[in-house]
């Protein structure tokens, strides 16, 4: 496939394995070779931590504050203590260590111990013989309280009492680009809310710490960065980092729900107050209480344009949410900010942006962060702005769309491929699909489902596009560095690499790329813990492009080591050898073996690292080379919305995407309809809902996630190769750039089908319901 190959994905029956062909093995990169786990997965058997045991097992339960905002006047942990089979509770003044954590600021504390600051935050841990137990003497503490009026609504924070030691504003970014008088002959404004999008893991958090010999401690979880959840849990344990060791169990899927270690510290904690393992496995209320949301967040733009809507000038204000604690808002704050004009060329653009505690819940990484707000903002806009002019939506987009050499608002120049004009093309172009039969036998096609109460004559179809992008890797001089291993045996590979594979195929990846370095069918991928060298988190596609890369630099090391001999005794350099289906051949066809032959028993194994060139942050004007790559994204919605009731379908979604390279078609494809799928909740059910700091409802019967009956037809009518030559195979990341986009898509084609403006996601069924005469 040549490098600037623009290729459809295949449909099933082109898909290896397909039913009407011969079953092929799949092998290397570019094959749709199948997922290790998957039949283990399938069949219920795979190991996750909710399935783990031990001898001598404890059970663990906390206790969480039922308040938003509260002083603690007192913890009264005696009736818990006495019942029998409680073996330890353990509050802030049993932290030996440091009482606070956090990955970019340690502003969290292990257990509140003055203040509680959200719903559900963890006030103390038990240990007890049993989980009924245990539970029950985390309800037994006492606590007294002394209620504070919380803090929930974003634009009060600023002047609001200071919630934390740090203050309210955890960051402001003004980005000033251009020049601030420019105007524009067309102008349009709007004001937008975005809503808490929960991760809604359907496994829970769940984990088991068993103290060791040492005086440390081992603890088995999910954690998708596990040596910065290491580093952060000995601290507060006050050990040194080599006496903790964390093992990645099997990861049931992670978009951020995983990346909270105040799950993992106080089980840990636990096991070295009783010195026996220490299960704990959150209910389904506490992992909606305790891991990290999408930011809920406030818009207000004002586009300019000439008038031949052409941008002159942007000019936004975003207001984040982080809920108690720092997390991620820093970085979240920072995609928002230098997106808020979209993949559009703006030669004016002053953008303020702000990051603000309350008492709300807290909010961190979820796939796409900052990038899927603005991107519902500015893609609304771009609807009034087009129809102001009376310019269809398309045309008016790729009137302004961005190239490669094109300079985003930060001053940073696009040096990666951006094909954003020939995504909107394909979809624009796509066939759109046949309207519902208008008949008793066709009505299940009908907003709302089989048994809805709509009519068919209040069905209206609308058709909505949006244009979206993410940054990938870290940014703002994020150091990103993964180190892997292989070694070779008896004709059968092994991977040692602490990626963890979060469900984006990581593992998958590193045996194709053994494969196709080395002609080794068999590649094993070692278990993650952190006895291994650090390959950081699971996030921005970064394992990918950095651990893949460190794995590909590692095999081509033992490639290196193989060829060597072969080429000294033929008087030839290894570049004129090749290693194909487990032969190694000479470019003349003097040499023909096998790689088996050429190891003769041998044991060759190599280390190497990745690092992509260094980025830097942003300075106080918003300016700087902030990223190191950017994925794009474009999509077609097209919606059915009953203007009568409000309610909205979603009839399919057509997607055209940048994705560097193929690497395995069939994971590409199922990371993208993931991706649009979660992209679709957030814009019609999914909101964690509210009441003055108190989360209503935190449960799968409140929190609305779409399922397969939700999901739309999505239609991947184009996948664009250009691969970005600073990565490694060229490949871009995958699965957040559609859930940053199909958002705004679904909320542009409710506008189309009411010719109401949709400025608030999730979409409420009273702003579905058309305007009279619409």
């Amino acid at each position: 496939m040549s490098s600037d190959a623009t290729t459809a994905v295949p449909t099933a029956p082109d898909l290896p394995g397909s039913p009407g062909q011969e079953p092929s093995a799949p092998h290397g990169l570019g094959t749709s070779l199948p997922q290790t786990e998957a039949r283990a997965k399938t069949e219920g058997t795979f190991p996750y931590a909710s399935d783990l045991w031990a001898e001598g097992l404890l059970w663990a339960a906390i206790l969480r504050s039922p308040h938003p905002h509260a002083r603690i006047v007192s913890v009264d942990t005696s009736a818990a203590t006495a019942m029998p089979g409680v073996r330890a509770v353990v509050t802030a003044a049993d932290v030996p260590g440091a009482a606070t954590y956090g990955r970019q600021v340690a502003d969290r504390p292990v257990f509140a111990s003055e203040l509680v600051r959200h719903h559900g935050e963890a006030l103390a841990a038990v240990a007890a013989d049993h989980p009924d137990t245990a539970r029950l003497a985390a309800a037994a503490i006492s606590v007294e309280y002394e209620l504070l009026d919380p803090v929930t609504d974003p634009e009060k924070a600023f002047a609001a009492e200071a919630l934390h030691p740090d203050g309210n504003l955890i960051r402001h970014i003004p980005l000033r680009f251009g020049d601030p008088e420019a105007t524009g002959e067309v102008v349009v404004e709007g004001l937008y809310r975005i809503g808490r999008q929960d991760p809604a893991p359907i496994g829970a958090e769940a984990g088991l710490a068993v103290p060791r010999p040492d005086g440390g401690v081992e603890i088995y979880t999910a954690s998708t960065d596990p040596h910065t959840d290491r580093d952060l849990a000995a601290a507060c344990f006050g050990l040194p980092p080599e006496q903790v060791k964390l093992v990645v169990t099997g990861v049931p899927g992670a978009t951020g729900d995983r990346e909270d270690p105040g799950f993992q510290i106080p089980l840990g904690l636990l096991a070295l107050r009783t010195g026996c393992p220490v299960k704990l496995t959150a209910t389904r209320e506490e992992s909606f209480l305790g891991h990290a949301h999408r930011h809920p967040t406030l818009l207000r733009y004002r586009h300019h344009a000439d008038a031949e809507g052409r941008l002159v000038k942007v000019e936004a204000q975003i207001l984040l949410d982080a809920g108690a604690y720092a997390d991620s808002s820093s970085e979240s704050l920072a995609a928002a900010v230098a997106f808020a004009c979209g993949p559009y060329v703006v030669p004016h653009a002053f953008v303020e942006g702000w990051a603000v505690r309350t008492n709300n819940p807290p909010s961190g990484h979820v796939r796409g962060e900052g990038a899927m707000q603005v991107c519902a903002a500015y893609e609304a806009q771009m609807d009034k702005l087009a129809a102001k002019l009376g310019v269809d939506p398309a045309e008016l987009r790729m009137r302004n769309v961005m190239a490669t050499g094109d300079i985003l608002p930060t001053g940073q120049t696009v040096t990666c491929p951006a094909p954003v004009a020939e995504l909107l093309a394909a979809v624009r172009d796509f066939p759109l699909p046949a309207l519902p039969k208008d008949t008793p036998e066709g009505e299940w096609l009908l907003p709302g489902g089989p048994e809805g109460a709509g009519e068919p004559g209040a069905v209206r179809r609308g058709v909505g596009y949006a244009l979206g992008m993410v940054h990938m890797l870290g940014a703002e001089g994020t150091d990103e560095v993964s180190t892997a291993t292989v070694r070779v045996q008896d004709g059968v590979a092994t991977v040692i690499c602490s990626a963890v594979d979060t469900g984006s195929g990581f593992s998958t990846l590193a045996r194709q790329i053994v494969q196709d370095t080395l002609g080794i069918d068999e590649v094993h991928v070692a278990p993650v813990d952190t006895d291994q060298p650090p390959a950081g988190p699971a996030a921005h596609g970064r394992h990918t492009w950095v651990s893949g890369g460190a794995v590909e630099r590692a095999a081509k090391m033992v490639r290196t080591q193989l060829l060597q001999p072969l080429a000294h005794q033929f008087g030839m350099s290894t570049e004129l050898l090749q290693i194909t289906d487990g032969k190694i051949t000479s470019y003349d066809g003097v040499l023909s073996t096998t790689v088996t032959e050429a190891m003769d028993g041998k044991e060759l194994w190599a280390t190497a690292q990745c690092r992509p060139h260094p980025t830097e942050p942003l300075d106080d004007s918003g300016q700087g080379d902030a990223f190191v790559g950017l994925a794009f994204c474009a999509i077609r919605a097209v919606v059915d919305v009953d203007i009568e009731l409000g309610a909205v379908r979603v009839v399919e979604m057509a997607v055209a995407q940048d994705v560097g390279r193929i690497l395995n078609p069939a994971q590409l494809t199922a990371r993208i309809e993931a991706g649009v799928t979660q992209g679709v909740g957030a814009a019609l059910t999914e909101n964690l809902r509210t009441a003055r700091g108190l989360v209503r409802h935190p449960d799968f019967t409140g929190y609305a996630l779409p399922t397969s009956l939700d999901a739309p037809d999505i239609r991947i009518v184009k996948l664009v190769e250009e691969r970005d030559v600073v990565a490694p195979f060229g490949a871009k990341a995958a699965s957040a750039v559609p859930v940053v986009t199909s958002p705004a898509a679904v909320a542009s084609a409710v506008r189309a089908a009411t010719g109401r403006p949709v400025n608030r996601l999730p979409i409420r069924p009273q702003a579905a319901v058309a305007v009279p005469n619409s």
